[in-house]
């Protein structure tokens, strides 16, 4: 069975959403250039060193956020950034599973809408672990996960109105402007709707 996502499951979450294909297809393709997955099988993440300072001290562990600022201040720092080749993310992920593996977890971005693995309770998964089987599972099951942050994050009429701008500060916060992501999301959707 393919791990692929095929038009049809576009088809069906813009309907559930309400929305165009074309702006949902768009949406997709800004947030991971189109694919969920690695050529080697493993869903498409990225590692983000101060969101994991940030669950650790979330989830009571400060002390190993501290030790790892020092030890390893490329896999938890106050600062964002030092992400490196996507070819190193799923190394970083296990480099810092060693310190605490639900932290870890919940600090990357996974597969085609790039979700962050710390909203797998707001998204309503039952734990973390389900929700990575489900980035795991297929491209399908990603699809699900971003319409549930758009759902749940009421950027559905952003995405219905074509607001790139509102869209993409919902979805990638503030520094959207850094990355462009208004204007790549227009530029994709006009490419899809031709």
């Amino acid at each position: 069975m393919s791990k692929k996502l095929t038009d049809q499951q576009i088809i069906e979450q813009a309907k559930k959403l309400g929305v165009e294909v074309a702006a949902l297809k768009a949406v997709i393709q800004v947030e991971c250039k189109g694919s969920g997955f690695n050529n080697d099988g493993t869903p498409v993440i990225l590692f983000e060193r101060h969101v994991m300072r940030q669950r650790l001290i979330v989830n009571g562990k400060r002390s190993i956020a501290e030790t790892m600022e020092i030890k390893r201040p490329d896999l938890c720092s106050k600062t964002s950034g030092g992400y490196g080749l996507y070819s190193v993310q799923h190394k970083k992920l296990d480099d810092a599973a060693k310190y605490d593996r639900v932290s870890a977890l919940e600090s990357c971005s996974w597969g085609i809408g790039q979700v962050m693995g710390y909203h797998w309770y707001s998204l309503g998964y039952d734990s973390i672990q389900q929700f990575i089987n489900a980035m795991y599972k297929d491209e399908a099951l990603q699809l699900d996960a971003m319409c549930r942050y758009i759902k749940h994050n009421n950027l559905i009429n952003a995405l219905k109105n074509k607001d790139w701008k509102a869209f993409a500060l919902g979805y990638n916060g503030k520094d959207y402007k850094e990355n462009n992501y208004d204007v790549k999301l227009g530029n994709a959707y006009k490419k899809f709707s031709t």
